[in-house]
């Protein structure tokens, strides 16, 4: 049986740590760039068995929820599911014995260490010398896009400490549709600088800051969905931001059971 689906609590432990090795791995062998901001390309993120077992455990339409965020277009072009137990547990066994190992990896803490020590540079430009010391709360979402979905050039709120998507294409056909790095001139333009490769098994990270902008052109009609991981460290320090990253994750999960008994 593959590991990723091994319905023993041992062996779910031991997918897990497999998982997070492979994860950390990935992440402290990524390609770094410093332009036009500092930022991770990362590869060959999860095991190929658990990959192909992530796309095979693809949840149905029905089991997203749209996402708010700041795309531009009039109708809902992105939905969600949250990775935590509380909000996948309606998938079917099959798929819930994948994505709650996959949720557990990418809350881990050895994956939140590899990301701050690689990241390193941005973290410690914004957050100062001790940064290592500032609380990431990590908020792992399996996202889905469909044609028309776009977000025009912005920088990440500030209440978010490190960005990070992975690309869960099942080939190589679209990897136009990847993020857009800009940018930002003197002048108010924003060019173009660095485009992703919506690549199977890929995916980039980046230290939230000023001068981190990104973008999506159109999702275009040659590509039925766009499936991703958004995984986001919320900055965790302070009693304000403690609060808000706790009652936010209580708030969402009482609107996905509203929404499951409806």
């Amino acid at each position: 049986m593959d590991q990723l689906t091994a319905p023993r609590a041992t062996d779910r432990n031991s997918a897990i740590n497999r998982l997070t090795a492979s994860v950390v791995a990935a992440v402290e062998s990524a390609h770094i760039d410093a332009a036009p901001f500092y930022h991770l390309q990362l590869s060959n993120i999860f095991p190929q068995d658990s990959y192909a077992a992530m796309l095979a455990a693809m949840p149905s339409a029905e089991d997203y929820r749209p996402m708010r965020g700041r795309s531009k277009t009039a109708e809902q072009t992105r939905v969600k599911i949250d990775l935590f137990p509380e909000y996948i547990r309606h998938l079917p066994p099959e798929k819930l014995a994948v994505w709650s190992q996959v949720g557990a990896t990418l809350c881990s803490e050895p994956v939140k260490n590899a990301f701050r020590k690689m990241l390193a540079p941005a973290l410690e430009r914004r957050f100062g010398k001790d940064f290592r010391t500032v609380g990431m709360f990590p908020i792992p979402i399996l996202t889905r896009d469909i044609p028309g979905y776009l977000i025009t050039p912005h920088t990440d709120t500030h209440w978010k400490g490190i960005t990070v998507q992975l690309y869960l294409p099942k080939d190589e056909s679209a990897t136009d549709i990847g993020t857009i790095f800009h940018e930002r001139l003197p002048d108010g333009s924003m060019p173009k600088t660095r485009q992703m490769r919506f690549a199977p098994n890929s995916g980039y990270a980046f230290g939230v800051g000023d001068d981190t902008w990104h973008s999506a052109d159109p999702v275009h009609n040659g590509v039925k969905t766009r499936d991703s991981i958004l995984l986001t460290y919320f900055v965790d320090q302070g009693p304000l931001r403690i609060l808000r990253n706790r009652a936010k994750r209580v708030g969402n999960f009482v609107q996905n059971e509203v929404r499951n008994l409806i």
